[in-house]
């Protein structure tokens, strides 16, 4: 983050294409699964050519079943400057998973990504936005230097604690600090509670854009005028904020952080970069 700039704004979008509903809801249907490819045939196009046009990059988190189910939507990330991060395989649950689960659920997400950009990726987030016992000591095994899933902070990343002992009968033990970013996201910043209807379970969506607009300016505003820096984490899925009256709230939310004048638009793994340079030195 230069002196012009003290604020950064990371645009992120969960890639999750059919994924998000094989892997997060006991029942699926051909039209749940029509919702995720909307987000592949339609949405997707849309997102890249609003960010083009503002000359902005940014961060997708996919899926290693998106990236073999829609190569060619992938490619096209790669191909406008964008970043390419983790995001499971199918979309699991790591909280839910047992440990050779999880860990195979990481390699081949792994093992998908490295064949579009030659190298493992740089950063994680859980599509739960939770952890296992493991997670953390799996992310550093596999030479992640930033996670995007965790909650304890809001416009600065931090490092997220190993070992860390919690009990209702006893205060927090803390653990020692990893040697990787967290990025922290919050449900208000997320387009998928503000915009998301499903009839079972139940997800009530189908918010106002005005509304979003709101909070999410709001939450931006406050950063830049409470802190003397700070990162801005902004999370979306193209299935829901490709919708012609949500992008159109995204090329607002874009239009209010320029005309501010403060902050700039980074990929996170670049952040990310410059935050572990700056502690080396």
């Amino acid at each position: 983050m230069s002196i012009e700039h003290p604020y950064t704004a990371c645009l992120t979008f969960d890639f999750d294409a059919l994924s998000v509903w094989l892997g997060s809801y006991p029942i699926v249907t051909p039209a749940m699964l029509s919702r995720g490819e909307y987000g592949a045939r339609v949405a997707l196009p849309r997102i890249l050519n609003l960010l083009e046009e503002y000359d902005i990059r940014a961060t997708f988190f996919v899926p290693g079943h998106t990236g073999e189910s829609f190569p060619d939507r992938v490619e096209s990330i790669l191909a406008a400057g964008h970043e390419l991060a983790h995001h499971g395989y199918g979309h699991e649950d790591p909280s839910r998973q047992i440990p050779h689960e999880e860990r195979r659920s990481m390699e081949r997400g792994l093992e998908v990504l490295e064949r579009f950009l030659g190298r493992n990726p740089l950063g994680y987030r859980s599509p739960s936005w939770d952890y296992s016992d493991v997670t953390l000591s799996l992310l550093m095994e596999y030479g992640f230097i930033y996670d995007s899933s965790l909650f304890a902070d809001d416009f600065h990343p931090y490092h997220p604690r190993l070992g860390d002992q919690v009990d209702v009968e006893e205060p927090l033990r803390m653990g020692e600090e990893a040697d990787l970013w967290e990025f922290p996201v919050n449900f208000c910043l997320d387009d998928w509670p503000h915009f998301t209807f499903n009839f079972d379970p139940l997800r009530v969506g189908l918010s106002a854009p005005s509304k979003v607009f709101e909070i999410w300016a709001a939450e931006f505003d406050y950063m830049t005028e409470h802190e003397e820096r700070g990162v801005f984490t902004l999370t979306m899925h193209p299935q829901v904020i490709g919708r012609g009256h949500r992008i159109t709230l995204l090329e607002r939310f874009i239009q209010h952080v320029l005309s501010k004048g403060v902050a700039r638009f980074a990929r996170m793994g670049d952040v990310a970069t410059e935050l572990s340079s700056k502690v080396r030195v």
